[in-house]
């Protein structure tokens, strides 16, 4: 995989939203942020654009990334927020100026379905915070964007936890929210997942839904020639009347009790306050022994 060109004092960043509709005053921490950095800030079109829960319709949306895109003054692209409707523009795309220059492009959630495009074609890109957070992150998580924008080394060491499953991997980093993995398989961005180490994260699902995804992964082998798999935050997850029987843990545990790979649950990425950048698309060493490291 081809990484995009480190940020540098005076480079420009441009924020827009692919999703949810969001507010210019809504990024006054983040532009003070990036400020801060010495970046320069371009504010998309569909920043306080509104077509009912969307930023826009999907065509504004869709010309707004497009702008990004094909700028070659604009060095970074940072999605403002998540929500849903990244799928909807994906198809009025047109990569190929990106492809002679990429650049970042940094979001998670709902922003996995450009890692996913983004891997096809063959290039890295940043599954971290989104300005919309960047109010509560740690300041951890807002260190780790830093440091991978700016080309700087990035290593994790964390602590063990009972549940995880010990073991040595190294292969690709991939992956992004369990939901938009699970919509996407069967389509053209479905992951190819041999060898490689798989992230997943997901918010305020049902346990039974967790169960049904990861079953519909396994199905589609997702697991079969896993290299490793890390288990970011499973947020508010929610259980029925009579209880699913399992958390979302265990839920994964039983699902891949049948393979051998390294699994790591709690790590710090995802709908987490703390929420650390990860390199998608690079190749990563992944161990999980006493303690866990993720080394870029």
């Amino acid at each position: 995989m081809k990484q995009p060109t480190s940020l540098y004092k005076g480079a420009t960043v441009g924020i827009l939203s692919t999703a949810r509709k969001i507010s210019s005053a809504e990024l006054v921490p983040a532009i003070e942020l990036l400020q801060s950095w010495d970046v320069k800030v371009v504010i998309g079109k569909t920043i306080d654009s509104e077509e009912n829960q969307f930023a826009g319709d999907d065509t504004t949306r869709a010309l707004n990334f497009q702008q990004f895109m094909d700028d070659e003054n604009i060095d970074a692209i940072w999605c403002a927020r998540g929500g849903y409707g990244t799928i909807r523009i994906l198809d009025l795309l047109d990569f190929s100026r990106f492809a002679q220059h990429p650049k970042w492009i940094i979001g998670y959630s709902d922003v996995t379905v450009l890692h996913s495009k983004a891997q096809q074609l063959g290039f890295e890109t940043l599954h971290a915070t989104m300005p919309v957070n960047f109010s509560k992150n740690t300041p951890e998580a807002i260190e780790s964007v830093r440091k991978v924008l700016f080309g700087e080394s990035l290593e994790y060491i964390i602590p063990n936890v009972s549940h995880n499953r010990k073991g040595r991997a190294k292969g690709e980093l991939i992956g992004g929210n369990l939901s938009m993995l699970y919509s996407m398989t069967g389509s053209d961005l479905d992951l190819d997942t041999k060898g490689k180490i798989l992230f997943l994260e997901d918010l305020d699902e049902y346990l039974y839904h967790i169960d049904r995804m990861l079953m519909n992964l396994k199905r589609n082998g997702y697991f079969d020639n896993l290299a490793g798999l890390i288990v970011g935050g499973m947020t508010n997850m929610h259980d029925n009347t009579i209880p699913f029987g399992k958390n979302a843990q265990e839920i994964i545990l039983d699902i891949t009790s049948a393979y051998d790979f390294p699994i790591c649950f709690d790590f710090p990425a995802g709908h987490l306050d703390d929420n650390r950048a990860l390199i998608f698309g690079k190749e990563v060493t992944f161990l999980v022994d006493d303690e866990v490291k993720l080394i870029f």
